[in-house]
């Protein structure tokens, strides 16, 4: 007897084995149907090579007590000792699954089929299964033979007789087996209507490609007919119909026998939603019909999903004319307008509807899972199948190792690949194994986690074991799943080890064809360019390029990402920092990336001076907002670098050189902010207010050429007067300049003002003020490597008749006497930009009872504006042009809703402080605050303003040149569209949306600016 708080040895020796529950595993083994073996050394070292020792002694037990005599239980303990096979698969099987253990409890003699151990027993296929399931004539005896054959292959399974893709081989063997069994009891009940149809069953999925789970849907797809007439022939269309209605009410019936639930539990569900039209449409159609709904309606998925398609049940006959009917057409997918795209966009739609609790324990759909390797190797598979039909397999490691023996994937990438695609689909099964769940999700239990793992061998820690392997696999899936489809392209060209197999030239194009390169010849000769040679910086663009190739095709022009790319890779390549960069910093590559592949703008600025990529990296670049590291500066800090530059240059040319090289890097960082916030990255998704992005790029670019404009003042006025001007002389800006809402191809609308210092002659000092003026414009305008800023001085007094500067007092004595209603709008834009602070505070008082007069405007005055309005609509739309699509002057565009605004401000600014300002939302949103405009038709106006401002910097972002309608080039189009955030093939939905945008738009303004 054991004394008192001191443990027996059967307790220790229980813990050593594995056992958690010491203490109920010793009640059990006390138990009397283990007493003719209790003490033998064998059991329990049996029970401690299983996943889980607790679960295999209560099963063992369960099964004893289960046993219909003494005779029955003592040959099955007989047995057990006796013969190492049968303990190993028996124990192992009660181990691994409480759900065949609680089959062998209601089935007691079941066991007896672990115990042959003949070699057709080890690889059973389709006919040894039908043997199996010969005696089932209804459901129920079905679903008790379907885990009879189950029970042996989870036995060869968890003794590793076989692997996991001979264990899933067997398991889509079973399910056909099954599945032409159901269709035979479904036969044997409606004979009338066997009669009358021919059916064919075709798996698809992971029953098509050979590759079953333990629990899963079963995907199918029924093609009927009508049954051959006496003569030989076929029926008229009434025979048909009636043949599709009795072979529907066959699948039906069939579908039933393996998806309900019984007292036996369900076999699994048979799912036929991959049919043409989905579960809209027929559950069975004709081969004619099929052939015809591919022909013309399916889309990029359906076809990657006939892959795997394979006849396995009901007419033989006609299941292989369906397939070779169908396989034409497959092989041609990849040909497809946007096919890439397509299918790496339903991969992120799969990542993005995994339910956030769950998306770090998805062994299949998470990132880094199974279904990573399976989307990567179909659309391989898909691109190169149509000149290989070596590629033509539907099982994922099949067809990845014929992948990697032609060259489409390289030989180390598959053997990884390779390796963790096994490692995740073994754990899927023990998951699945235990309770005969169809789950997808690793453990968040210790116990479950700890049973996984020492199924999986692991023994020390078998829980945190696990965890790790798991997430060094799914680590290798995420790093190879880009590489696998673009590290073969550099492996082309690179010309490295001799004896690896790599893509021909032939191959390689066909795979950048169907990236959406344009020009798959030129994208060759660059990446041989780049990554050719044993240098180091051949090496780390070979890392590089694979990643930055899938980037460049997410775009609308991968062609000009790579060529710019590859443009400054040659003017950096010998900087030490530039390739450590993007290799190091995580942001930089993908940045530089997005910025290179958006259109011509921000590349050609880049190009003028590429040291600054480094503004892409992961640091904070000196910027904030929208774009992270990117995000444009302050105004103060580029004024205080713009002036300090300045003031370290020779003359003033130098010193507008200087500050136009920092407006060059600063609109690259505007541009480059906007482009990854319209598009999103890896990190970061896609800004989702529109509106910030217009305001970040209005703000930018008006602090930008405001600090420009300042430290240009400064330059001219130090060369030419040392530090004092003998008058005092400030900038205004106007217009969207004023409003600062400038874009990047806009010129600066300004005045300029002076007044005289005290003591000063008033003559010198106009003409100190006009040298200025004309000094600044000529120095800006320079043709030079930096884009120009042009200053537009039109809306001066007196327009383009007037001087270009006037002091104060002439402002005040114009605007007394002639100004007109047109100016006092012009003049709502007033602010003032540069030079002297304390004039331009005072020429705003001068304006301010011009563009807020007391009691706001006359009927007079409203009507005039209204005609200008009217009259500006009429003339200055460029010939030609879609007046629709016209984002300034067209019905809902910038001019309508910017005049509404104005002539809101002209009426109410004088009593609502709120409206005095310059800025188009700004003044919006007020008058919505004060009831002015109400909140539907304010959100409908500003809508339409981003709108119309996203639409010109998107033609400016990708044109390189400044325009008020989206392009006509196809590319460019769609370029216009990606920014915006449309995807391929979207143009047409931009486009509609633009003009119900402006529609909407101009329906409120009729109403609030012409009082309609």
């Amino acid at each position: 007897m054991t004394a008192p708080g001191r443990r027996s040895s059967t307790f220790t020796r229980l813990l050593r084995h594995g056992f958690t529950d010491a203490s109920a595993a010793e009640r059990l083994l006390e138990s009397p149907e283990l007493a003719p073996v209790r003490s033998d050394p064998v059991l329990l070292e049996a029970l401690g090579g299983t996943a889980d020792p607790d679960l295999a002694l209560g099963g063992l037990v369960r099964l004893l007590e289960a046993q219909p005599s003494p005779t029955a239980r003592r040959e099955l303990l007989d047995t057990l000792i006796a013969a190492k096979p049968l303990r190993d698969r028996l124990l192992g099987v009660l181990g691994a699954s409480a759900a065949l253990g609680d089959h062998l409890a209601r089935h007691a003699g079941d066991w007896h089929v672990l115990v042959t151990y003949e070699p057709r027993d080890l690889h059973p296929g389709v006919e040894e299964f039908e043997r199996g399931l010969a005696d089932a004539d209804d459901p129920l005896s079905l679903r008790v033979a379907y885990r009879r054959c189950l029970l042996a292959i989870a036995a060869r399974d968890v003794c590793g007789t076989t692997g996991v893709a001979q264990t899933a081989a067997e398991l889509a063997d079973l399910a056909t087996a099954t599945l032409r069994a159901a269709l035979r009891i479904a036969s044997a009940a409606a004979p009338e209507d066997a009669a009358r149809c021919r059916l064919a069953v075709v798996a698809m999925g992971k029953c098509g490609g050979h590759e079953l789970n333990y629990v899963s849907d079963v995907d199918v797809i029924f093609v009927g007919e009508a049954a051959e007439t006496a003569d030989g022939g076929e029926g008229g269309d009434g025979d048909e119909t009636a043949a599709l209605r009795a072979a529907t009410r066959l699948a039906s019936h069939m579908m039933r026998i393996c998806s309900e639930t019984t007292v036996e539990g369900s076999i699994w569900p048979v799912d036929a939603n991959l049919r043409p039209e989905g579960r809209n449409g027929p559950l069975v159609r004709t081969l004619s019909s099929h052939l015809a709904y591919y022909q013309r309606w399916a889309k990029t998925w359906e076809f990657q999903a006939l892959l795997k398609a394979r006849p396995v049940a009901g007419d033989a006959e006609l299941g292989a004319r369906y397939a070779d009917a169908l396989a034409p057409l497959v092989w041609q997918a990849a040909e497809r307008d946007n096919f890439v795209a397509d299918v790496q966009k339903m991969r992120r739609r799969v990542v993005e509807n995994i339910p956030v609790a769950e998306v770090e324990r998805e062994l299949k759909l998470g990132p880094g899972g199974l279904r990573d390797v399976e989307f990567a190797v179909q659309l391989l598979q898909l691109v190169h199948g149509r000149a290989d039909a070596s590629l033509r397999s539907g099982t994922t490691l099949d067809a990845l190792q014929a992948l990697a023996a032609g060259g489409y994937v390289g030989r180390t990438d598959a053997v990884q690949l390779d390796e963790a695609y096994r490692f995740l689909r073994f754990v899927e099964h023990r998951i699945q194994l235990y309770r005969l769940r169809r789950t997808h999700l690793l453990p968040d239990d210790e116990a479950g986690l700890r049973r996984l793992g020492r199924s999986l061998g692991l023994r020390a820690d078998p829980a945190a074991e696990l965890v790790r392997e798991w997430k060094r696999h799914t680590g290798v899936v995420r790093r190879l799943h880009e590489k696998l489809f673009y590290r073969p392209l550099l492996d082309a060209v690179a010309q490295l080890a001799p004896g690896e197999a790599r893509l021909s030239p032939e191959a390689a194009r066909e795979r950048l064809v169907a990236l959406g390169y344009a020009d798959p010849a030129a994208a060759l000769r660059h990446l041989e360019a780049l990554a050719s040679g044993v240098t180091r910086k051949a090496a780390i663009q070979r890392t590089l390029l694979p990643v930055l190739l899938g980037w460049f095709a997410d775009s609308a022009d991968p062609d000009a990402g790579l060529l710019n790319f590859r443009k400054v890779s040659d003017a950096l390549g010998k900087t030490p920092w530039y390739l450590r960069l993007l290799r190091d910093e995580g942001a930089a590559a993908e940045n530089l990336a997005r910025v290179l592949s958006a259109g011509r703008l921000a590349p050609d600025l880049l190009m003028r001076a590429p040291e600054a990529v480094a503004l892409l990296g992961d640091g904070d670049g000196g910027g904030s907002g929208v774009g992270g590291g990117v995000g444009p500066r302050g105004r103060a800090q580029l004024e205080q670098e713009v002036l300090a530059a300045v003031g370290r240059a020779d003359s003033a040319e130098q010193g507008v050189t200087a500050a136009r090289g920092v407006r060059r890097r600063e609109l690259f960082r505007t541009a480059a902010a906007d482009i990854l916030g319209s598009y999103g990255t890896e990190a970061q998704p896609a800004e989702a207010d529109q509106g910030a992005l217009v305001d970040l790029v209005g703000g930018a670019v008006s602090d930008l050429t405001a600090a420009t404009l300042a430290g240009t003042l400064r330059a001219v006025v130090r060369e030419g007067w040392g530090d004092t001007l003998p008058t005092r002389f400030a900038v205004i800006g106007m217009g969207r300049f004023g409003g600062h809402e400038l874009g990047y191809g806009s010129d600066a609308d300004v005045l300029f003002v002076h007044e005289p210092r005290e003591g000063a002659d008033e003559r010198e000092a106009a003409q100190a003020a006009s040298r200025v003026v004309a000094e600044m414009r000529r120095l800006l305008a320079v043709p030079s490597a930096d884009p120009p800023l042009l200053i537009d001085a039109d809306l001066r007094p007196e327009g383009k008749s007037g001087p270009l500067v006037r002091t104060l007092k002439s402002y005040a004595a114009y605007y007394r006497r002639w100004s007109l209603v047109w100016e006092s709008q012009a003049l709502l834009r007033a602010e003032p930009v540069a030079g002297d602070a304390e004039l331009g505070r005072r020429f705003v008082e001068l304006v301010d009872p011009l563009r807020y007069p007391d009691g706001g405007l006359g009927e007079e005055e409203v009507r005039e504006i209204r005609r200008l309005k009217a009259r500006m609509e009429a003339e200055r739309l460029p010939r030609g042009a879609d007046p629709k699509l016209h984002t300034k002057l067209g019905p809902g565009g910038l001019s309508d809703v910017e005049w509404t605004v104005q002539l809101l401000q002209l009426r109410h600014g004088a009593e609502v402080a709120a409206l005095r300002t310059t800025r188009t939302r700004e003044a919006l949103e007020a008058a919505r605050d004060v009831g002015l405009v109400s909140a539907e038709d304010a959100s409908t106006l500003d809508e339409a303003w981003v709108l119309a401002s996203r639409v010109r910097s998107a033609v400016m972002l990708v044109r390189g040149r400044a325009g008020d309608t989206f392009p006509t080039e196809p590319r460019e189009l769609a370029a216009v569209g990606r920014y915006l955030g449309y995807g391929p093939g979207h143009v047409g939905d931009m486009l509609d949306a633009y003009r119900r945008t402006a529609r909407r738009a101009r329906a409120v303004v009729e109403v609030l600016f012409y009082g309609a």
